[in-house]
């Protein structure tokens, strides 16, 4: 099945008329991703997301196309492509399938704790090994007991001469099984006031005393591996301690989840604008009182609301994305994306579902996938109510009276 044929076009790219290297940059890689998107992921999405396998010959494709270092520097083996470029091609990408969007993201999310944060000689050993995508990846934080508030984690790091002993178990780790390396949040000082300067950030690869418990099942997101880690007496060098001093780990991860806001900001977008696409052809080829439904007055209400909600979602998303770019701070920008555009695709993801009727719940289309993976992006890199905090408390840093 093509893109066309399921009801999601490549995205329109205008060919550069200068030879401005930025504008030429973008056009070639969107075009690459588009082909990709068309020729390899379209025809299996649908038979990998049901059967819930991992797509390894994409993942293999993913290395070649360089996506697995696309936001580490050229210096290190990666694309540099800036924030606003990668967030369009994982825009692009989830409109066809969301799930391996997150395969990339969350092991950049782990490189990008270690490319803003990691000593030289870290950045040296690791990162061109994340770029090829010879280590894959991502970020432990979460734990059975612990997800919104971080600084209760009860995953413990002692130092014992030149390695830290690590117990604890993480959950829903994305890549935990396929993956080799993650960005492991620990507690070093149970006693730290307040309680972020007692974590730290490792880099831990698997080995002896670090284990992968189980799998678990999902409602969507199928595809991607998300697993239970477990670590008994789990020995990891001291030099892997991110940054080299304890105590910023949970400034490190939070720094990381800004890019990865941003991606599940622009994955909402991808979903949002897919569901309207599905909603647009099959309005104008369902009839009912002898007229195609999109004449219908309640139809076209659902679409124009659709319609507006992608535009100002990606909107917002290029806005965040810039932000990034620019160096600075952008929690408030990458949590009004994320909150807006996760929001647009689970009302657009249903609108489109009630138009289709019956044929959306069937799996035979693909809106029943958007319906069902459309809900992680409002939980998934800090809940949406967390979003809406981090964004009025923003608003309150920034103006002061």
């Amino acid at each position: 099945m093509t893109l066309s044929e399921s009801g999601t076009e490549p995205s329109k790219v205008n060919i550069p008329t200068g030879p401005d290297g930025d504008e030429l940059q973008e056009y070639l890689m969107l075009d690459t991703i588009n082909k990709w998107v068309e020729q390899e992921v379209a025809p299996v999405a649908m038979e990998l997301e049901h059967g819930d396998i991992y797509p390894e010959k994409l993942v293999e494709q993913m290395k070649e196309l360089g996506l697995f270092g696309a936001i580490i520097p050229t210096e290190y083996g990666g694309l540099g492509l800036s924030a606003s470029l990668y967030a369009k091609i994982v825009e692009r990408i989830a409109r066809c399938w969301m799930s391996i969007t997150g395969i990339f993201n969350s092991h950049l999310i782990m490189a990008a704790a270690v490319l803003r944060f990691g000593t030289d000689a870290q950045k040296q050993h690791w990162l061109p090994r994340f770029a090829s995508g010879e280590l894959r990846g991502g970020l432990a934080l979460t734990e059975p007991d612990c997800g919104t508030d971080l600084q209760a984690i009860r995953t413990r790091a002692v130092r014992e001469g030149d390695h830290y002993i690590i117990n604890g178990t993480k959950t829903w780790i994305s890549n935990g099984i396929y993956g080799q390396v993650f960005a492991l949040l620990v507690k070093t000082d149970l006693d730290a006031d307040p309680r972020h300067k007692g974590t730290s950030l490792f880099i831990a690869e698997k080995g002896d005393g670090f284990t992968v418990s189980r799998k678990l099942e999902k409602l969507g997101y199928h595809g991607i591996d998300s697993a239970e880690l477990v670590f008994e007496d789990y020995a990891v060098p001291a030099e892997n301690l991110i940054g080299g001093k304890e105590g910023f780990g949970l400034k490190q991860a939070l720094g990381g989840l800004e890019l990865g806001r941003i991606n599940v900001a622009a994955r909402g977008v991808g979903i949002a604008r897919a569901s309207l696409d599905e909603a647009i052809k099959y309005s104008q080829l369902r009839k009912t009182f002898g007229k195609p439904i999109c004449e219908h007055q309640a139809i076209q209400i659902k679409l124009a609301d659709m319609a507006t909600r992608v535009e100002a979602a990606t909107l917002l998303v290029e806005k965040a994305a810039a932000a990034y770019d620019r160096g600075g701070r952008c929690d408030m920008e990458a949590g009004m994306a994320k909150l807006f555009a996760s929001e647009a695709a689970i009302e657009n993801s249903l609108e489109s579902m009630r138009i289709h009727g019956g044929y959306g719940y069937s799996k035979e289309f693909p809106v029943e996938r958007y319906y069902r993976d459309a809900p992680l992006l409002a939980i998934g890199e800090g809940t949406n109510e967390i979003q809406r905090i981090i964004i009025a408390r923003q608003l309150i840093e920034r103006n002061p009276v």
